[in-house]
């Protein structure tokens, strides 16, 4: 099947496995095996899922091991971390766990590469052991990460399965930091615009400026995220959006909880400062909510502002039903 693409730009999925209020981590792997499903028949090439940790909403905390999950329930569609928080780990833990992956499922794994925690200060030390571990020895980390995967590894330890393996590697960031060291290594980049929209193209102009040629890339390859809702209706949308703005207020508050179902009132939960606090960043061109026509419309002048090569959208929606609609609706504005 050829692959989707919106304006010729490659549209990927990011699955955060959202833990619905009610329901358990059991059901929400069901539905993202379901989603995968459901976006390999539509053409999409591309399924990543993002490392936290102490989020009850939040079920992609073992991300190798629901990499392995998706992959198995799936034929074709390349599957990946969105990405793996690498200061979290051990590099030869991830090389062995990748290296079995793609030994598993040839030519269908992604190893994105994040230097964030994914969680607390507190989840980091129970994680790691240790906070002499930060993201400053991400570059180091990632070097190691590489040695292991090279034909001709430096030093006595081997990563086996894994070396000798390309395993695509992507760094990710949602600052300039990823930035340049992707544009350094001359590996593709990946940044949470949905995340950090005021840093994007600062982000974008530091890789693209700084940008040296390696064995992985001979020019920039760069993909930025967008969380993005389409419904039949402006309203319907805007109103599964809700559960999306709940969960960013929650975490803003440091009170994490499970995906809350979409309310109609945003005054019955938030004081009106609240609402215009989320207003304001809701009118981010990363966060695109609404009909076809104007989704095609915001996603458009997002991929032209960003010179974009590639968009990886998340679809924060509590309903299975709405999720898996949302999805044909923007295979349908699709070439």
């Amino acid at each position: 099947m050829t692959q989707k693409t919106f304006q010729q730009i490659p549209v990927a999925v990011l699955d955060l496995a959202p833990v619905n209020l009610g329901s358990t981590a059991t059901e929400s792997f069901a539905n993202s095996v379901e989603l995968a499903q459901h976006v390999e028949k539509l053409g999409f090439n591309r399924y990543w899922l993002a490392e936290h940790h102490n989020m009850p909403g939040i079920g992609s905390s073992a991300t190798s091991v629901l990499i392995g999950h998706i992959a198995g329930k799936t034929n074709s569609i390349r599957v990946g971390s969105g990405g793996v928080m690498l200061p979290n780990h051990a590099p030869l833990v991830i090389a062995e766990q990748f290296g079995t992956l793609a030994s598993l499922y040839p030519d269908r794994i992604d190893l994105g590469l994040g230097r964030a925690p994914g969680s607390d200060q507190a989840t980091a030390y129970a994680l790691r052991r240790t906070l002499h571990s930060t993201g400053d020895e991400f570059p180091q980390q990632v070097l190691e990460l590489e040695n292991y995967f090279s034909d001709n590894p430096v030093g006595k330890v081997r990563a086996y399965p894994g070396t000798g393996m390309n395993i695509p590697l992507w760094l990710l960031g949602s600052s300039g930091f990823s930035a340049q060291l992707a544009a350094q290594k001359g590996l593709p980049f990946s940044f949470a615009s949905h995340f950090a929209p005021d840093y994007t193209m600062q982000a974008l102009q530091l890789y693209h400026q700084n940008f040296k040629p390696s064995a992985a890339l001979d020019s920039p390859y760069a993909m930025v995220g967008v969380s993005l809702i389409v419904a039949d209706t402006q309203e319907r949308a805007e109103w599964l959006a809700t559960s999306s703005q709940q969960q960013m207020f929650s975490l803003m508050k440091g009170e994490p909880t499970t995906f809350q179902p979409p309310i109609d009132d945003l005054g019955s939960v938030w004081t009106p400062r609240e609402i215009v606090m989320f207003r304001d960043k809701l009118k981010s061109e990363s966060m695109i909510v609404g009909t076809p026509d104007l989704v095609r419309e915001k996603l458009a002048a997002f991929i032209s502002k960003t010179r974009a090569n590639e968009v990886i959208v998340n679809s924060p929606i509590f309903y299975q039903e709405d999720r898996l609609h949302s999805w044909s609706l923007l295979a349908d504005m699709m070439e």
